[in-house]
């Protein structure tokens, strides 16, 4: 194994994806019991995310699923990836994490990104627009202020003040700045755009700005991995997701995830073709073997201190033995490795 990837801790970010033929109670369902797996397999942290009014994907009220998944789990981190403060007041984010951080003591962590809702009938239902992204920055210090007691209110934050909750902001676009000059961890994921991908990481160390949160820089870098006995098993794993990105592309609506043998015997449009080939491309897939030598090289590539894993598919078995396999790989589940925790900011931000 490579000391790169043994010195890098993993995790996995689900988006409770619903499967052609299944409910989002369903997709819920299997969040929790993928996150009970996740945690026997060695992964450290366990993330889910933010959507609304998306057709595909169940997960719209993460910190409502971030507690179901805590208290089905004993050791595993868990948190998202993220809550889109701009939909939010920061006081209730606040009180939400407080609330998580107060019944599961040092085991959440408060993932947070930039965006609004996808559509206008979203964002006219969320009372937000477009432009209430552009003051992500304002929003995320007010947030941090009410754990922190920094609010000019009188209000306090019960039960979040005065409890450490790690907060990490998912770079995006100038999100990599705003975490540097706010001394957060930053998680950053565009592995079809590795050039983009390294400026942004690029900036980020060079303003970093050490605060009470994180005393250096921490890049978490997110993307698909899929790992199966074959090359050709693994692309197999993509096919789901990717048709289900070119179906979005091309339709506006963002479908469940079809079974792989169905997407190979569709009839694509041009244009579908071309969003679809798209999908499959600049993942990290894989025998164990090929996985192996593609992360190391992201690893050494970016610095990153930890990856975050994000693979969805229809196939919940498949899925199951990509992250076993992965877990061989990156070595989890064996004894506690000192490498991967001299890895982290002398801090309480990234646990």
């Amino acid at each position: 194994m490579s000391s790169v990837i043994e010195q890098t801790r993993f995790s996995v970010l689900d988006r409770s994806r619903i499967r052609e033929g299944h409910e989002g109670a369903d997709a819920l369902r299997d969040t929790v019991r993928l996150a009970g797996e996740a945690e026997q397999l060695g992964y450290h942290r366990f993330w889910i995310s933010e959507h609304h009014g998306v057709p595909g994907v169940a997960g719209s009220a993460p910190t409502v699923l971030a507690a179901a998944v805590a208290a089905a789990t004993r050791t595993i981190r868990v948190g998202t990836g993220g809550v889109m403060l701009p939909n939010h007041r920061p006081l209730v984010v606040a009180e939400q994490f407080g609330v998580l951080e107060a019944l599961f003591p040092g085991r959440i962590d408060m993932g947070l990104g930039r965006s609004v809702g996808f559509t206008d009938g979203v964002r006219r239902a969320l009372g937000r627009d477009r432009d209430d992204a552009d003051d992500f920055a304002g929003q995320l210090a007010e947030l941090l202020g009410w754990f922190t007691g920094a609010s000019p209110t009188g209000v306090h934050a019960r039960p979040a003040e005065g409890l450490r909750v790690p907060p990490f902001v998912l770079a995006m676009g100038e999100g990599a700045t705003i975490a540097a000059h706010a001394g957060l961890p930053m998680v950053i994921g565009d592995l079809r755009n590795r050039e983009k991908m390294l400026r942004g990481i690029e900036t980020y160390r060079e303003s970093f700005r050490p605060s009470a949160w994180a005393s250096e820089p921490y890049v978490v870098v997110s993307g698909t991995i899929a790992v199966a006995g074959t090359l050709e098993e693994a692309r197999r794993i993509l096919l789901p997701e990717a048709w289900s990105m070119a179906y979005a592309r091309t339709r506006g609506s963002f479908p469940p995830l079809p079974p792989a043998e169905r997407v190979e015997s569709l009839a694509m449009s041009a244009k579908e073709r071309g969003f679809y080939e798209a999908g499959l491309v600049d993942h990290i897939a894989g025998t164990e073997e090929q996985v192996a030598g593609e992360l190391e090289s992201l690893i050494e590539e970016t610095g990153a201190q930890e990856v975050l894993v994000t693979t969805s598919t229809y196939d919940r078995p498949a899925l199951l033995d990509s992250y076993r396999r992965l877990a061989r790989v990156a070595g989890l589940g064996t004894a506690r490795n000192p490498a991967r925790e001299r890895q982290r900011p002398r801090s309480l931000s990234p646990g």
